[in-house]
């Protein structure tokens, strides 16, 4: 299978987890209501810039470390596996909450840069994009493909889907933000996430070393 063949999966893929409620979300809303488009849109811009750190590092590690270690490659699997686990039964548990809102009132204004820095920090502290950059995206890259260099591409795939999803929250993010704070909409969009994450890491689980 060519790696143009995996990308509407891989893209598919990528909008789950873009999708999932968590910090990436919470920040895009509460800078769209205060500072505006323009800042939301920057912050956007900062999360797309880390998921595509994330893949160099990745890259630049992975590609060694595969090559010439099987236990590693193994050590990895399973510890992204236990940690899209842990990360879909902590998303079922909200389920059973009534409601969970996004905090999207509070925060300050911020100028273009400081706007793009958040966003920029927000992704990197965000452990979901890491085990989704090290230990999920290289099982998409085909086997007779060079893995470094797939694991960017794929990363840039997955940042253009983020960026795609969330500028679309900022279009329209009053509209948005009174949807996804509904308690009805959050259930039915969290137990969606929650399935999602559970079939990511099964399929981890099943995956072999290139």
């Amino acid at each position: 299978m060519s790696l143009l063949a995996i990308l509407p999966a891989f893209a598919l893929t990528a909008l789950i987890l873009a999708m999932v409620p968590g910090q990436g979300v919470a920040m895009v809303l509460r800078q769209s209501l205060t500072g505006g488009p323009r800042a939301a849109l920057a912050s956007v811009a900062g999360n797309a810039s880390g998921l595509v750190l994330w893949g160099l590092c990745s890259a630049l590690g992975l590609s060694q470390i595969f090559a010439h270690s099987p236990l590693a490659y193994n050590l990895l699997k399973y510890l992204g596996v236990s940690y899209l686990g842990f990360l879909a039964i902590q998303t079922l548990v909200t389920l059973r909450r009534a409601s969970g809102s996004f905090d999207v009132e509070h925060g300050r204004r911020a100028s273009g840069w400081a706007a793009y820095r958040l966003g920029l920090f927000t992704n990197l502290t965000n452990v979901k994009a890491t085990v989704f950059a090290v230990a999920f995206i290289p099982q998409f890259v085909p086997r007779h493909f060079a893995l470094a260099p797939g694991i960017v591409i794929l990363a840039v795939v997955q940042a253009s889907v983020s960026t795609l999803w969330y500028s679309s929250l900022v279009l329209g993010v009053h509209r948005a933000a009174r949807l996804l704070t509904r308690p009805r909409v959050r259930r039915w969009l969290t137990g969606i996430s929650a399935t999602g994450l559970l079939f990511l890491a099964l399929v981890l689980l099943l995956s072999s070393p290139r």
